[in-house]
């Protein structure tokens, strides 16, 4: 082996070892990422039960826009972009509705 291809080997593990530890800290995120939305929903479901209960909208487009500002805000100071919080919030939003629109349907 010459000492150009033991260089290139070297590095060739290393970059290994590193993609290694950068995919076991993005599993981590998105397991952090998962038990949040978890906790997230659970929130949301008492939001939309309590407005089941007293016949209160499962929109409130208002408060959507507020957070909608604020989360378009927090993505610029985190440096990512406020399109993906967007669509992320607008995703997330549509699926809090309909389970309120459930939770109203079973009352």
């Amino acid at each position: 082996m010459t000492d150009h291809t033991s260089a290139r080997t070297t590095e060739e593990a290393a970059a290994v070892e590193t993609l290694q530890r950068l995919r076991g800290s993005i599993d981590n995120i998105d397991a952090a990422l998962v038990y949040l939305l978890a906790e997230r929903f659970r929130a949301t479901k008492q939001v939309g039960r309590l407005k089941a209960e007293h016949g209160m909208p499962a929109s409130d487009p208002a408060r959507e826009e507020q957070q909608l500002a604020r989360l378009r805000s927090l993505a610029v100071d985190a440096d990512l972009d406020p399109e993906f919080a967007q669509k992320w919030f607008t995703f997330v939003v549509a699926e809090v509705i309909r389970h309120h629109v459930e939770a109203a349907e079973h009352l």
